[in-house]
């Protein structure tokens, strides 16, 4: 299994090589889901957790928003291998504080029902303990007839984005700064939408590799980078960023859960324009893959017209919080 850097990933290939020495296999590890093929179709599952005050703070959001955030969080990683949602499971950790009337868990799941009620799946069941912090597990079940993995990119595949980069991040500096920003911009961060509909499209329509944006465009083209073994060129003056966003900023924003993929050289601008009118979402064209050289696997080089400058840094799942 072939990830980027960072101290997650580090911890990450840690786990995994003791898992090794127990089951002498973990070829089938390191993508957005695991995918299990059941006939004609192949079931994909994942897991994600959000817990406070590393990924939600309870005087920023309300129960029902922490809820669909984390059930949007969770799906995103369907999207990324173009699946259709089942359903979900979810796991709540819950401080003793709730009453008969007024239940935070409640308002958590009412969160989460309507985040997959809106995307016809349904929720399946779960667990509830009680715990010093609120933290929901949210664990996915979908479909996909054409699952994409990390993989697949070749030299010569197009790199492209769904979507506008930065306001995620721009949402979440004026959170901390407990400043007004209109409702486009706070929903950014408190409501998620996972690109479920245009993963599949994409997936029907030829994607090579694909992974969703959830610790930055640049920390995530690193991993569709080394898990495909191609070298990535990303063109600073493509990224297409939210309104007021410095395109650095948007490369570095985490938790956009837009979708990086790379499609074949067949698919150009027209099917870009198709793309944008059967999805209502934009897609822009940022960089290109290349053949590794030196001896290494992967590896991302950003130019500024022409010019290579340093790529930001994403989110790092083990900072301090802030």
């Amino acid at each position: 299994m072939n990830l980027g850097s960072g101290k997650e990933f580090d911890r990450i290939r840690a786990i995994l090589a003791r898992v090794e020495e127990i089951t002498g296999d973990t070829s089938d590890l390191g993508d957005d889901c695991a995918l299990i093929p059941l006939g004609l179709t192949t079931i994909a599952l994942s897991i994600d957790s959000s817990v406070e005050g590393i990924h939600f703070r309870t005087d920023w959001l309300d129960f029902k928003e922490i809820g669909f955030r984390a059930a949007g969080a969770a799906l995103s990683d369907l999207a990324a291998e173009g699946a259709k949602p089942i359903g979900v499971l979810v796991s709540l950790g819950l401080p003793e504080n709730g009453t008969s009337e007024s239940d935070p868990g409640a308002e958590i799941m009412a969160g989460v029902a309507t985040m997959v009620n809106n995307l016809e799946a349904k929720v399946l069941g779960g667990d509830l303990t009680r715990s010093d912090k609120y933290f929901v597990d949210v664990c996915v079940v979908g479909m996909a007839d054409r699952p994409v993995r990390r993989s697949g990119a070749r030299e010569g595949d197009a790199l492209w984005v769904t979507g506008y980069l930065g306001g995620a991040a721009q949402a979440l500096e004026r959170l901390r700064a407990g400043r007004q920003m209109p409702p486009p911009l706070r929903n950014r961060y408190a409501c998620p939408e996972p690109r479920i509909t245009a993963g599949q499209w994409l997936a029907h329509h030829g994607a090579t590799a694909m992974i969703d944006i959830s610790d930055g465009l640049g920390s995530d083209a690193q991993h569709l980078s080394a898990a495909s073994g191609v070298g990535i060129e990303i063109n600073l003056e493509r990224i297409p960023c939210w309104d007021g966003v410095e395109a650095m900023a948007a490369i570095a924003s985490g938790e956009e859960f837009e979708l990086l993929v790379t499609m074949p050289p067949t698919f150009a601008d027209a099917s870009a324009s198709a793309f944008r009118g059967d999805t209502g979402i934009e897609l822009s064209r940022i960089g290109t893959c290349l053949r590794s050289s030196g001896g290494r696997r992967g590896g991302v080089r950003l130019m500024d017209r022409n010019k290579p400058v340093p790529l930001p840094q994403g989110y790092d799942h083990f900072a301090p919080p802030q």
